[in-house]
């Protein structure tokens, strides 16, 4: 089982930045989590990933981005603490999110339908 995270970016209609957490099944293609906020910290992707863990079972990788939202010391520790192996994407090539991004983004849109924001990852064709 391998589950990817990632965050979406978006604006409500007032004008709000919002940042949404996104956890997808890369199997099934679930939408596992999507966690909404201004801010994310890492106290609340390890919490949102706990809970997920509680209810599902821990999985065997958990993929992400070498960006800097993704490589908190704290996450880590906690990803390997919990026995997953992580599945970093080389420098250069975001298309291995792409299809997170793609199926987690018509997800988050329609959390907030009225921003209509298109900022998000728009889906592959």
């Amino acid at each position: 089982m391998v589950w990817a995270y990632d965050f979406v970016f978006d604006t409500t209609a007032n004008g709000q930045q919002i940042k949404c957490l996104t956890v997808v099944d890369e199997y099934t293609r679930e939408c596992l989590a999507i966690d909404v906020a201004g801010a994310i910290r890492s106290k609340r992707v390890i919490e949102v990933l706990s809970r997920l863990v509680s209810l599902h079972g821990a999985p065997l990788f958990m993929r992400l981005d070498n960006g800097p939202e993704f490589v908190s010391h704290a996450i880590l520790e906690w990803i390997a603490h919990s026995g997953i192996a992580t599945v970093l994407n080389d420098p250069g090539k975001p298309w291995r999110t792409a299809l997170t991004r793609a199926s987690t983004a018509s997800s988050a849109t329609s959390v907030c339908p009225s921003s209509g924001s298109a900022r998000a990852a728009k889906p592959l064709s």
